[in-house]
């Protein structure tokens, strides 16, 4: 098996003439969690979206736990998961019952108990029956990130998993994520405009600006590498002055 849970290598994708995603390389290990950083249209999303084999890319390579997701889409998708706040779940459909439909897709062994464990851990069981359209965004938000953690996923895919979440229930789902990855071999790949939170989640963080990684590293020690006070600081160049940072 490869060394990394995930590894994109020279990633494209254009729609017609224009780059969304511009040739890019990183990876992400057992245990690690990433953070993808960059100003809207940066290509975080279409990043995201390839490695899920929503999109197919222009060119490049996409390997989980070292499987082509082009050559074996269903097994490199196996053990993936996701969530985002633009990703709701079928809200005509409740709690437990959303967490059955999608465990059956991931053929979840033990399904049954599997829920419960979630619907403990995720503070969900007085909405265990209710609708998810009716809960609140931030309830809403707790049962995806219960369903993208149904099948034990290698690989777990955050697109700002807490943008709508109170700080008090953000730091605990931050701290859930984290013991996530701490606890297996899985790795985290997460995107967040949130610069407290990845400074405090992430072991590194790769910026992009027009589709290109700009900037990899340690998310406490960056933003001095490159003369600033702060990643918010370091976060507002990459998004007003990319090319000040590639010529330094």
């Amino acid at each position: 098996m490869d060394a990394d849970v995930l590894r994109v290598s020279n990633l494209t994708k254009t729609f017609g003439t224009f780059a969304a995603v511009d040739n890019i390389s990183f990876h992400v290990r057992p245990k690690e969690i990433v953070g993808l950083l960059g100003p809207n249209g940066a290509g975080k999303t279409t990043t995201i979206n390839m490695i899920l084999g929503v999109l197919e890319p222009s060119g490049g390579t996409i390997h989980i736990n070292g499987i082509d997701l082009a050559v074996r889409r269903r097994p490199a998708l196996a053990h993936t998961n996701f969530a985002a706040v633009y990703a709701p779940l079928p809200g005509n459909l409740s709690v437990v019952q959303n967490l059955l439909f999608f465990g059956r897709i991931y053929k979840v062994k033990n399904l049954g108990e599997r829920i419960d464990t979630l619907i403990s851990e995720f503070d969900l069981e007085k909405f265990r029956d209710t609708k998810c359209g009716v809960l609140s965004s931030g309830e809403q938000t707790r049962v995806c990130l219960a369903k993208a953690m149904l099948n034990s996923p290698d690989l777990l895919l955050l697109d700002e998993p807490t943008a709508s979440l109170d700080p008090a229930t953000a730091r605990d789902i931050r701290s859930r994520i984290r013991d996530f990855a701490a606890a297996g071999a899985s790795g985290v790949l997460w995107t967040s405009h949130n610069m407290y939170e990845v400074q405090e989640v992430c072991d590194r963080v790769l910026f992009l600006s027009h589709g290109k990684i700009l900037l990899e590293g340690d998310p406490r020690t960056l933003p001095a590498e490159h003369g600033k006070d702060s990643l918010e600081d370091l976060f507002v160049t990459v998004a007003r002055e990319p090319l000040s940072l590639e010529q330094s």
